[in-house]
Order: structure tokens, then C-alpha cells, then sequence
């Protein structure tokens, strides 16, 4: 009898764990299905601005019939355009009328759409835009931006000074370039050193690389990245701009 009330505890125990295992699950569908156009029909119309007709403009980008510009919920002519181009490219009637047979067989053709949200674009200060050159270091962000022609070109990871050697802040220019510096006051190695104020320049760190944030620099610019500031490095010329900021 005891055996038995002891089988009976488990199942019930093994029962309430595969609820809580069912009640749980649910919660994640909703962040999944976030990621991927609907499939659901919705009868999107000409002058409607809804989730639905952003649904159906994302699948007429994916059937290469709409340009990615017009995708913003609004069912004007540009989509029924789509719809129309799309329509005609599958022998039907090109009457630009998102009718469920259009839908369905546009679902068909293309399929599981994925949600991709543009990156953010990168501010920069006002003074790395420039037409020029210029080496745009944010110490906020910890970032070193080369910048052309007021494009972001590369993005390295940057390391400054400690609290007894700040990395100064300003607008400078490169006056020298070394490829293999050794600093001769720490003696530590400085490969790819770009100077732009007194002995502080921008250069490769080994300990960088090596130890991250956790550590400093004696009042330069650290980049642990090497074949990016070998890059950098190739293209900045003396005279060259150099903005250190905090954003």
C-alpha cells in the first residue's frame, strides 16, 4: 500500500512538472513569431495604413517587385504598383487587389520572410566631418572612428589613459608616424604610432589585446585590434585630423 502511494506521489509530481512545462512554453512563440512577416491574410486595400499591408509590402520586397523605400504600412500607389508587377510576373490579373488568392500564392513564392530592423546609424561629432581625413575618437563610447570624407570607413575598440594620464581631449593633427615606436620613457613596444599631442599617439597594444579594459594606457590611444590599425595606419597621412571628444 505504501509502495503504491509512493507511485502515485510521483505521477502526480511528474504530471504538475509537465504543466508548468506546458504553460511556459507559450511565452516564447510570441518573440519568435515577432521575427517573421505574418502569414495571415488580411485583405490589405488601397488607402489602409495597418500592420497588414506593411505585412504584404515586406512580402512584395521579398518577391523583388516593391522597393525596400516604400516599406511603412501606407497602401498607396507605389504598392498597388507591386502588387500589380507581382500579378502580371505570375499570369494574373493585374488589377493591383491583394484578394486571397493573390495572397496566398504570394506567401507561396516567398516564403519565410525574416524582420531585419536597420542598424542605428553611428553619430559622430560635428568636427570629424570633414572632407578629409580623420582619426574621430569618441572616450565615451571607447571607440576610435577613421573617418573619409565624413564616412565612418573603419570602427576600433579604444583604451585611454589612467586617471593620473588622461588622453588629452581636442582637435589635433597627426604630425608623425612611426611603424615600429618603442616608447622611450615606459619602453613598451608602440607599433603603428600616429603622435598627435606631445608624446600621446594612437597606436597597437599588446596588453590591450591582452588584458582589455581592465587595464590603461600611460595617456595614448590603445587599439587591441591589429590588422584594423595596420589599415588605419597605411592611410593617415601627417597633417591629418585627430578629434578626441566625449559624445
Amino acid at each position: 500500500m505504501k509502495r503504491f502511494a509512493g507511485l502515485l506521489l510521483a505521477i502526480t509530481l511528474a504530471a504538475g512538472l509537465l504543466t508548468g512545462v506546458s504553460a511556459v512554453t507559450p511565452l516564447t512563440e510570441p518573440a519568435a513569431a515577432a521575427s517573421y512577416v505574418s502569414k495571415k491574410y488580411t485583405s490589405p486595400k488601397k488607402g489602409e495604413t495597418n500592420k497588414g499591408v506593411k505585412a504584404l509590402q515586406r512580402r512584395l520586397v521579398a518577391a523583388k517587385t516593391l522597393n525596400r523605400t516604400w516599406v511603412n504600412g501606407h497602401f498607396t500607389t507605389k504598392t498597388e504598383n507591386g502588387v500589380k508587377r507581382f500579378q502580371k510576373k505570375y499570369d494574373l490579373k493585374a488589377d493591383g487587389k491583394v484578394t486571397r488568392k493573390v495572397w496566398n500564392l504570394l506567401v507561396k513564392k516567398t516564403g519565410k520572410v525574416k524582420i531585419t530592423k536597420p542598424k542605428p546609424k553611428t553619430k559622430i561629432a560635428k568636427r570629424c566631418q570633414t572632407a578629409g581625413r580623420v582619426l574621430c575618437i569618441d572616450k565615451t563610447r571607447r571607440k576610435l572612428y577613421y573617418v573619409k570624407k565624413s564616412k565612418i570607413i573603419k570602427t576600433l575598440d579604444a583604451r585611454f589613459g589612467c586617471a593620473n594620464t588622461r588622453t588629452r581631449e581636442g582637435t589635433f593633427r597627426v604630425y608623425r608616424k612611426n611603424r615600429h615606436w618603442t616608447s622611450t620613457i615606459y619602453h613598451t613596444s608602440m607599433p603603428y604610432s600616429m603622435f598627435f599631442s606631445g608624446g600621446q599617439a594612437v597606436h597597437y597594444s599588446s596588453d590591450f589585446k591582452a588584458r582589455g579594459y581592465s587595464g590603461c594606457s600611460h595617456g595614448c590611444v590603445n587599439i587591441r585590434a591589429k590588422s584594423t590599425i595596420r589599415y588605419v595606419f597605411k592611410r593617415i597621412h601627417v597633417g591629418d585630423k585627430v578629434v578626441v571628444y566625449r559624445s
